[in-house]
């Protein structure tokens, strides 16, 4: 197992939205976008593992990730192949 150096898979939406909760006084709702970037981005990081087992420390399991896009009316169509 190869450990790569550089910063996880969505780690800097991750920062983004860290920087955003934290200037706004922790009121999520100003931080919406950031908190969508991040859910995209780890959707896209799983939809592009050819094996299924990327991981990263910046984002939630898959089923997490779906729902919350599914419950936010943003969830993106994936290749049943």
């Amino acid at each position: 197992m190869a450990q790569d150096f550089k910063d996880p898979p969505c780690q800097a939406q991750a920062c983004d939205l860290q920087a955003c909760l934290n200037k706004n006084t922790y009121k999520p709702e100003k931080c919406d976008q950031h908190l969508r970037n991040l859910y995209l981005c780890c959707q896209r990081m799983y939809q592009e593992s050819s094996d299924g087992k990327v991981e990263s420390t910046a984002c939630p399991i898959p089923n997490v990730v779906e729902r919350w896009l599914k419950d936010h009316g943003q969830l993106e169509p994936q290749s049943k192949k």
